[in-house]
């Protein structure tokens, strides 16, 4: 009968027929694995932060909510700068549209919140070649204006926007605004969208949760 070998001790552990280059050699595969995941991460922690950033290319600088005797007032001011890909294609001849939305709601602890009113602001942005000046047209009121920046300042900036009558807002308290402004490229003719969608130059927008004051003040 065939008589097993007694396993060895931790003794002689060191004096086992292992070499230090074979152990090495078996390691080195998963170095390799480790490395190459780890720049794998990295890869995709950068292109979420480029992702973050490309979201958040509006800035909204300031802003003020007013509960007043005749209703919310809304004052806010951005920045925005148009990517190189966006004004070339406003250059020949494709119109940029902006949209600004300002909901209110009303907080619910039984139901999801109620939204209690929304104000929509759409602008039409265009290049016209023959007078080298750009129209920007809100509603069935239109400027032109000299220079983009010029025309992009009226977009950045609102004064005494009416969100909501008072007697909508009634009593209550702890109301909020959902605010965003963005690059709306689903009012581009339907090949354009095609053409222009998933690309980050025309990801422009930004969302903001704002506190409505329960207090009311002054016009």
């Amino acid at each position: 009968m065939r008589q097993c070998q007694p396993l060895p001790s931790i003794a002689d552990l060191p004096s086992l027929p292992v070499s230090v280059s074979r152990v090495r050699r078996c390691w080195q595969p998963l170095a390799v694995i480790r490395t190459g995941l780890g720049a794998l991460l990295l890869a995709l922690l950068a292109w979420a932060l480029a992702g973050a950033a490309r979201a958040e290319s509006i800035e909204l600088l300031s802003h003020e909510l007013r509960r007043t005797d005749s209703g919310l007032l809304f004052d806010y001011s951005a920045h925005l700068e148009l990517p190189r890909a966006v004004e070339e294609a406003l250059l020949k001849g494709v119109p940029v549209y902006f949209v600004a939305r300002a909901e209110v709601f009303r907080p619910r602890w039984y139901w999801r919140d109620a939204r209690v009113d929304r104000a929509t602001r759409t602008w039409r942005l265009t290049w016209q070649p023959l007078t080298r000046r750009y129209r920007l047209n809100l509603g069935s009121i239109s400027q032109t204006y000299d220079t983009l920046a010029e025309a992009l300042g009226a977009i950045q900036r609102a004064s005494r926007w009416k969100l909501a009558d008072a007697a909508e807002l009634g009593d209550d308290t702890g109301l909020y605004v959902e605010f965003s402004l963005r690059l709306d490229t689903s009012q581009l003719p339907r090949p354009l969208q095609i053409g222009f969608g998933g690309q980050a130059d025309w990801d422009l927008a930004i969302e903001r949760t704002l506190p409505v004051p329960d207090a009311v003040v002054p016009r």
